[in-house]
Order: structure tokens, then C-alpha cells, then sequence
């Protein structure tokens, strides 16, 4: 299937429009990292707790932010997460796994303080099954409900099934809705009133990372993306020429760094996904240059004489039906993730997203004429003129005729003659 058939627009010659959006976007995402101290790691990297919680009513972050600041030794990042109901993400760091212990249970103790009904009883919605059910086995007894330990396990099994099935999703409003669970009586419903409270948020799950894991991921994941880069140098530079190799990296180094620029514009975590989603971009992108080079290789073949800036014009215009099939359909597929595939591959996608862009007019607009550019810079070099100072050889002729001899005077040129 073409789109485009017989194109031929002069890429080249529109290249500079690009070539200074480029230096925008990598400017300012270079500033964007200088004022913000490098990049926004995740949890993945610089260690921490990350806790999702869910709040009965709409959240206000502002107003969580700023009552975990008063508790915490240092400021927690609290964001509300589109892809949930009332879900908030909430990320605390520590020097080691105690403080970050610490500042977990500190999160929990607060929420309930702010959250959470007065009167000291444990919280249903963020109680475990082992909990529920070791208090329900002697408050039971006491209120003249006498169960196996078998029946007791199996109905506090049901009752946290149902508490966190949807819509509840963690969080019970009224112990009176049980009544429906299999061996729930409404004598039981009251019990479990009298021994817990119901609070309006629920911990639906939590991500731990010490700080020594976390720098270590973070020298691996740089690492991984420094040899891709390199290993695809030294590819490209043996089945082409080195300056291929050297356009194509630059290419490829300049999708990345606006890529992170865009992470840092828009105050989004490098995560573990992320590094995945970039070292993905590498290869896509390299993959669309290759194509490009590979056709550019193949009309010198045949078009020694033609202007390499034609050549290249007509390469591009040769593949770009595949291009524009490639990262159009590509293109889609990654805004779906960025729309509907939720927080877990919101950073992922937005990489793919920003690098997509990035990376399909790299491969026209900066390796292409990084490419022109050395060429014409080594044919100027070979046509050049000697310089002034270099010395001179001049050859001169030997012409007989026109050679001259000088002849002492009174002296025939024959010699004397004897008389």
C-alpha cells in the first residue's frame, strides 16, 4: 500500500526550520534540567516508598501535600492519578529502609488522623484479614457468637473480598452492607462496628525501594543506554562509512536528550519504564535512519555522478511511504497507551509519545545533512587550492635550438686554425 508515490520534495532544502526547533527543545530542556537539579527520578531510582491510596470523596492534593509536609522530615510528592477514582500517588524518601519504614507508617498514621473517625478503634479499610480476624475472635465470644475457627476464617475471608471488590474498591461507608456476605448476621455487623472504625481512604498498594538499589539501577540504566548507543556505532560504521555511524548517533542522542528535556519541562519521573520505553526509542529510531542510509547507499551505486544532496533528497522521497506508514500506525498505538493504559505506562507511553516525533524527522533533518555536510566539507578540502607559503617546483624545457653558448673572444668556435 502507497501513500505517496513519485514525491519529490526537497527535504534538504527546508532542513534549517528543524535544525533550530531542535535546539530549542534541546536548550530548554537543558535549562529545565539545570534549574531542576537533573532529572525527576522515580521511586525505581533514588529509593523510597510510593503508596497508592484511594479516597472516598475527590482528594484535595494540596491539602494532603501540605499536612504530610508537617509530619515528614522531607517533602513527599503526592500527585493524583488520572487513570483511578479518587486515587492518589504518595512517594516518600529515606536515608535507609528504617526511615523509609518509618515514613510509611507516618503516612498512614496522618491520613487517619485527617481521614479517619475519633475514638481509637483500628481502621476497617486498612486492617489485613489477619488482623480482622484475630480481633473478631475474641470479641465474638464476648458478645455470645460462638464460631469455628474454620467458619470464622472463611467469613472474614468474604468480608474482605467484598470490602475490596468495586465499587467499594477498599473502602466500606457502613458495616450494615456486610449483612449480605455469606455468615455475616447482623449481630456480627455490629460487633465488627463496635471494634473498628471506617475511615475514607484505603492503602491500595505499596512499592518499597532502598536507596543502595536505587543508585545501582540508576548506573545500570545508564549504562545500558551508553553501550546500545555504542554497540549501534560501531554497526552502522562497519556496514556504511564511520560518519554514518557518527550521524546516526547523533541522531539518536539528540532524540534522547529532548526526550528527557520533555520529562523535565513537564516535572515527570524517570522510572525503571521509562529507561525501557528509551532504549526502545534508540532502536526505533536508528531502524528508521538505517532505512534512509541503506537507500542513499543504493542510489550512489547507480547515480555516481549526481549531486549527493539529490541523492539524498531522492532517498528520503523513495522511503517515505514507509516511513509515514511506520510511525503513523506506531504513532497510534502509543497514544492509545498514553490515553487509556493508566499510570503504570503513563511515563512509558509519554516517552514514546515525545520520541516517536522526535525521532522520525531526526532521521531526515539531522543525520541526513550531518552526512551532506562532512561530504562537502572533505570535497572542498580535496579541491582546495595549495596555500601561498607551500614552495613552487617549476620545470624548464631543454630546447637545443634555442640554447645559447657564450664564446671568448678572438677565439673561433671551431677551435684555432693551423697555418
Amino acid at each position: 500500500m502507497e501513500i505517496f508515490r513519485n514525491t519529490n520534495f526537497d527535504f534538504l532544502g527546508k532542513k534549517w526550520p528543524f535544525i533550530i526547533a531542535s535546539l530549542v527543545l534541546s536548550v530548554a530542556g537543558l535549562i529545565s534540567l539545570a534549574v531542576k537539579g537533573g532529572p525527576r527520578y522515580g521511586i525505581d531510582f533514588q529509593g523510597g516508598t510510593l503508596m497508592t491510596v484511594r479516597f472516598q470523596t475527590p482528594p484535595d492534593e494540596a491539602k494532603i501535600r501540605a499536612i504530610l509536609d508537617k509530619a515528614l522530615a522531607g517533602a513527599p510528592t503526592v500527585q493524583k492519578l488520572t487513570s483511578g477514582v479518587n486515587l492518589v500517588s504518595i512517594g516518600t524518601e529515606g536515608e535507609d529502609n528504617t526511615a523509609l519504614t518509618k515514613n510509611r507508617q507516618i503516612v498512614i498514621e496522618t491520613l487517619e488522623k485527617n481521614y479517619g473517625q475519633p475514638g481509637g478503634k483500628p481502621d476497617f479499610n486498612n486492617s489485613s484479614e489477619a488482623q480482622v480476624e484475630s480481633r473478631l475472635a475474641d470479641a465474638l465470644p464476648k458478645a455470645g457468637v460462638f464460631m469455628s475457627d474454620a467458619d470464622l476464617k472463611t467469613m472474614v475471608g468474604g468480608v474482605m473480598t467484598y470490602r475490596n471488590t468495586p465499587p467499594r474498591s477498599g473502602i466500606l461507608t457502613n458495616f450494615s452492607e456486610l449483612t449480605s456476605v455469606p455468615k455475616v448476621t447482623p449481630q456480627i455487623a455490629q460487633v465488627l462496628g463496635q471494634e473498628f472504625s471506617l475511615s475514607g481512604f484505603a492503602l491500595q498498594g505499596t512499592s518499597f525501594v532502598g536507596p543502595k538499589v536505587g543508585a545501582e539501577l540508576r548506573s545500570y540504566a545508564l549504562r545500558a543506554t551508553l553501550l546500545a548507543l555504542g554497540g549501534m556505532l560501531v554497526y552502522i560504521a562497519f556496514r556504511f562509512e564511520w560518519i554514518y555511524g557518527v550521524a546516526a548517533v547523533i541522531a539518536v542522542f539528540h532524540d534522547t536528550l529532548i526526550t528527557l528535556g520533555m520529562f523535565s519541562i513537564f516535572d515527570k519521573e524517570i522510572s525503571l519504564t521509562v529507561i525501557a520505553a528509551l532504549l526502545t526509542l534508540v532502536g526505533y529510531s536508528m531502524n528508521d535512519t538505517i532505512v534512509i542510509f541503506d537507500r542513499i547507499r543504493e542510489n550512489l551505486r547507480t547515480s555516481r555522478r549526481e549531486k549527493l544532496e539529490d541523492v539524498i533528497n531522492r532517498s528520503v522521497n523513495q522511503t517515505l511511504a514507509r516511513t509515514i506508514m511506520t510511525s503513523g500506525l506506531t504513532f497510534l498505538t502509543v497514544i492509545a497507551l498514553f490515553l487509556f493504559g493508566g499510570p503504570v505506562l503513563h511515563g512509558f507511553s509519554f516517552a514514546l509519545v515525545v520520541g516517536i516525533l522526535i525521532g522520525t524527522y531526526s532521521s531526515v533533518f539531522v543525520a541526513s545533512p550531518i552526512v551532506l555536510y562532512w561530504h562537502d566539507y572533505m570535497e572542498g578540502r580535496r579541491k582546495a587550492p595549495p596555500s601561498a607559503g607551500a614552495p613552487k617546483v617549476v620545470t624548464t624545457p631543454v630546447n637545443s635550438k634555442s640554447a645559447s653558448v657564450s664564446k671568448p673572444a678572438g677565439k673561433s668556435a671551431a677551435g684555432p686554425v693551423n697555418k
